[in-house]
């Protein structure tokens, strides 16, 4: 199994770039990876008539960049070589909530907050963690992935913090090649993806319910 790992996961780790340099290890081309967006049970739920826009997600310096990131301690954040997310992971990790809304068939319009469209509500996020992680120093791969994401639902148009929520999801990963770290990406991503959609729907139309008549509803503008 060892040779295995180190045949399929090996040939980027070998080459894993501290935050400095990692271009200059590898000046060829890189392999592009992306993501495919979470999926909610579109039968539970609720039907919403408001408006979302999504902000791309804040992120830390080591995370907002196209590069896959990877970590051996809590202290110590290096990148995948030669391989590289098709966008920065924020922008990437946007379009994919924004979709995930979409495919929920459950919300009347959603979209990304650089539209310039009026809305009821503004989703805010933090991509806290974004990395493949080893399980111990001496493991020759990594052996899980995590995503964690943090979001604030924001009513518009007085800015005020309606619900704050942070999604969590631990994936391990399954087999000896750089696709099975990829895998454990989407599946962790999908997760958290999948339960930001339903905390958000839910929580929005709680409190669009609430305040049904709210002033300045996009619907009625």
């Amino acid at each position: 199994m060892t040779s295995r790992l180190m045949k399929g996961v090996g040939a980027a780790l070998l080459a894993v770039g501290l935050m400095t340099g990692c271009a200059a290890l590898n000046p060829t081309a890189p392999s592009l990876y992306t993501l495919t967006p979470g999926k909610v049970a579109e039968s539970l739920l609720p039907p919403v008539r408001w408006q979302l826009l999504v902000e791309p997600p804040a992120a830390s310096a080591g995370i907002d960049t196209p590069r896959i990131a990877v970590t051996r301690s809590a202290t110590a954040l290096d990148y995948f070589a030669g391989v590289s997310w098709a966008d920065r992971a924020p922008n990437m990790v946007q379009g994919l909530i924004v979709q995930s809304f979409e495919d929920s068939r459950r919300i009347v319009s959603v979209g990304r907050d650089s539209a310039g469209l009026r809305s009821d509500f503004v989703l805010k996020t933090e991509l806290r963690d974004f990395q493949a992680e080893f399980g111990d120093a001496s493991a020759v791969a990594p052996g899980r992935v995590r995503v964690r994401l943090s979001a604030k639902l924001v009513a518009m148009p007085n800015r005020a913090i309606e619900a704050g929520e942070t999604f969590d999801a631990v994936v391990p990963v399954r087999g000896p090649d750089f696709t099975d770290v990829i895998a454990a990406f989407n599946t962790a991503l999908g997760q958290v993806q999948g339960a930001l959609v339903d905390w958000t729907l839910r929580r929005g139309e709680a409190v669009f319910r609430t305040d049904s008549g709210r002033v300045g509803s996009a619907l009625s503008r």
